[in-house]
């Protein structure tokens, strides 16, 4: 029985947590509740503590090197932010050391709620504080190597944004990795009331060591340098030319299969390009929608689980309504050998893979990828947007939801010949399909793109949409309605 009510606590417990750092920024009202828990958790096992053990410092000798950071908040993200010097003002910053460096890193409390912080390599484990202003040091030898993560170890706040990077000497950064970020606004113009025509588009398959998470890298398949490779646009009746390049330094054969071709495995079949090889063929757009393409290579979740994937839109006769702003967006995920946060270059398992069990969750490629300014969605308020959503997979189906956002339509499945669902929260988006949803922006602030499915958050599956504009108090306001 003690183990039952064991099981519910920690359940009520990981609930509330989450509910608190997903859905709001006030962690201080739903604190004293969690710990409450927590005691009563302890109590049904006879006292035990489930709190991490604390790893003192000892006696490692006097600072070499000292970093000051705060907790903050950054719309419904937990951050840490940093105080003074290089790293003054910046959030989750990168902490740049020596080895044999004494490292000591001084914590303050930037909000009445409980914080820590850990890096889990260096048996560095601080006390908690708990009040605001409080402060706590927690000083270690950088007695390794490479890129490692620092987080906060409360339930909750680490998935909320509470981690960074502490970079010891060289480490994964002698790893020549490159940006595989596809930019969310990188898409061609709407296609409007023109003629049929025909289109072309040119993909190449490049094999590339990108930036997965932090100090991570792996080796991506890509179309053109980036996931998910080219947006590609046309109408119904277009010719579209579709030309496969494959570059001579690939070690695999490549392919693409479009899923608004109409033909033997969608282009798949007669694209199958090995190194330094090119193959054409074309399609007439037949139907309407938004759809995935994808490499068809076996095997074929490799090439796609590794970042081989894309969407192409074939806008109906017309075009589509207009909006003030597109964005471009794919979900996948990653299988590596290595367990989730190791630095270095990462490596495919192709048994995780099989088994279902990814490391990481991605946006448009990599580890929160679109959580940074360089390459969140922005736009304002007033505005209407709209956002093409697909999922690469190659498994996992999304339930694609933007917090504190509604959907004023949404074209389940991509369809775009069918009638949108209206008001909608949360859409599913199967693994090899899209869809297209469409609001209006009438707050100010920061709205995370999520997948539904939120323990995928804690795996890099998160990005934002920052919203620029005048404040709206008759829809949106801090404080009681009458105050």
């Amino acid at each position: 029985m003690k183990r039952t009510y064991s099981l519910l606590a920690v359940l009520a417990v990981l609930a509330l947590s989450a509910l608190a750092c997903i859905e709001s920024t006030d962690l201080a009202q739903v604190q004293p509740t969690l710990d409450s828990m927590a005691a009563r958790l302890d109590d049904l096992d006879g006292g035990v503590s489930h709190e991490p053990a604390h790893v003192p410092s000892g006696d490692v000798g006097e600072a070499t090197i000292e970093f000051t950071l705060r907790t903050d908040a950054e719309g419904h993200n937990l951050v840490f932010r940093g105080v003074g010097g290089e790293i003054d003002g910046q959030i989750n910053p990168t902490l740049v050391v020596q080895p044999g460096d004494v490292v000591q890193i001084t914590l303050i409390n930037g909000q009445a709620a409980e914080h820590d912080i850990v890096i889990d390599e260096f048996g560095a484990h601080s006390a908690s504080v708990t009040q605001l202003d409080q402060s706590v040091t927690l000083t270690f030898v950088a007695d390794q190597e490479g890129s490692f993560e620092y987080y906060c170890s409360i339930i909750g706040h680490r998935a909320a944004g509470m981690f960074g990077t502490i970079q010891v000497g060289a480490g994964s950064a002698g790893v020549d990795a490159v940006s595989i970020i596809k930019h969310p606004t990188d898409l061609p113009a709407p296609v409007g009331a023109r003629g049929p025509q025909l289109v072309q588009a040119e993909l190449v398959a490049q094999e590339v060591v990108g930036q997965l998470a932090g100090g991570s890298a792996y080796t991506y398949f890509t179309f053109n340098g980036t996931v998910p490779g080219p947006f590609i646009r046309a109408r119904v009746g277009d010719m579209v030319e579709i030309t496969l390049r494959n570059e001579t330094s690939s070690a695999f054969t490549h392919s693409v299969d479009l899923h608004a071709a109409t033909g033997p495995g969608g282009g798949g079949e007669v694209t199958q390009v090995g190194a330094g090889e090119t193959k054409t063929f074309t399609f007439q757009a037949l139907q309407p929608g938004i759809y995935v393409y994808h490499c068809a290579t076996p095997s074929v979740p490799h090439h796609i689980a590794s970042g081989m994937y894309g969407l192409i839109l074939i806008e109906p006769a017309g075009g589509l309504p207009p909006v003030d702003r597109e964005f471009y967006v794919m979900q996948g995920e990653i299988y590596t050998a290595e367990p989730y946060g190791t630095p270095g270059l990462l490596n495919f398992s192709h048994e995780k893979m099989s088994h279902e069990q990814p490391e990481y969750f991605v946006f448009n490629g990599a580890a929160a990828a679109l959580t940074t300014e360089e390459h969140w969605l922005t736009a304002n308020v007033g505005e209407t947007v709209r956002i093409f959503v697909g999922v690469g997979g190659p498994n996992f189906t999304s339930s694609f939801h933007v917090i504190g956002e509604i959907f004023d339509r949404a074209y389940a499945f991509g369809s775009l010949s069918s009638p949108p669902l209206t008001d909608v929260q949360t859409i599913s988006v199967p693994p090899g399909g899209a869809v297209m949803v469409e609001f209006g922006l009438d707050v100010p602030g920061h709205y995370v793109l999520v997948d539904h499915a939120l323990s995928r958050a804690e795996r890099g599956l998160m990005g934002i949409l920052h919203v620029e504009g005048p404040q709206n108090p008759n829809i949106f306001h801090e404080g009681p309605a009458n105050p």
